[in-house]
């Protein structure tokens, strides 16, 4: 189990970065604010989860791969000329993947350490919002956590709470993780699709 754990760890590394990336990349950052935003986008939800719940040394700090990994791939973003055409738009669905795997592996680390549903559910969403949330606010947009037309950080607290239950319910440890991801980004997806919304401008209906 512990290796599916990180090899989803790094498929979310690798998701948000490249959500951040994009993002940089259409601002016209250097290859510094590239490996910044990429760095800050991957790897912020989880030091703030870290720094809560007093979990030291930090994850990343403990796992160097993974920011060697961001730099990388920021040097790699940084002179390939056709990451100049990629629109912000084409950061929807990596960042739907980092918000699943980000969202169920922080609340499973605060249930091992001991904390409630609740609690755990609140330290999923941050660990999965909270770098989408610093990247958009560094590259000066609205975070899509404060969206009144994106929904977002409610179904990644709905998703940690399907896979509580389905951990509950089934004997099983990969299963559940696989069901509660999986909502989380097909339904992340759906809702941009289809412009789901919690709630909506009455001027506007």
């Amino acid at each position: 189990m512990l290796d599916i754990i990180y090899v989803l760890e790094m498929i979310g590394i690798v998701a948000f970065a490249i959500s951040g990336m994009i993002v940089a990349r259409s601002k016209n950052m250097d290859p510094v604010g590239v490996f910044t935003i990429g760095f800050i986008t991957a790897l912020g939800g989880g030091t703030l989860r870290d720094l809560i719940m007093d979990n030291h040394p930090l994850y990343w700090i403990k796992h160097e791969e993974q920011p060697m990994l961001i730099l990388a791939m920021a040097i790699v973003f940084s002179y390939w000329k056709r990451a100049e055409r990629l629109r912000e738009s084409r950061i929807v669905f990596p960042d739907a993947i980092g918000l699943g795997v980000f969202s169920i592996l922080g609340a499973q680390l605060a249930l091992d350490l001991g904390h409630s549903w609740f609690v755990a559910s609140l330290l999923g969403v941050m660990t999965g919002t909270f770098g989408g949330a610093l990247r958009d606010t560094l590259c000066n947009e609205v975070p899509y956590i404060f969206r009144k037309d994106q929904i977002y950080a409610s179904i990644s607290f709905a998703g940690c709470w399907l896979y509580f239950v389905c951990q509950w319910f089934l004997d099983n440890e990969a299963l559940p993780l696989t069901i509660g991801l999986l909502f989380i980004v097909i339904v992340r997806m759906l809702a941009v699709r289809f412009d789901i919304r919690l709630q909506r401008d009455p001027n506007n209906s």
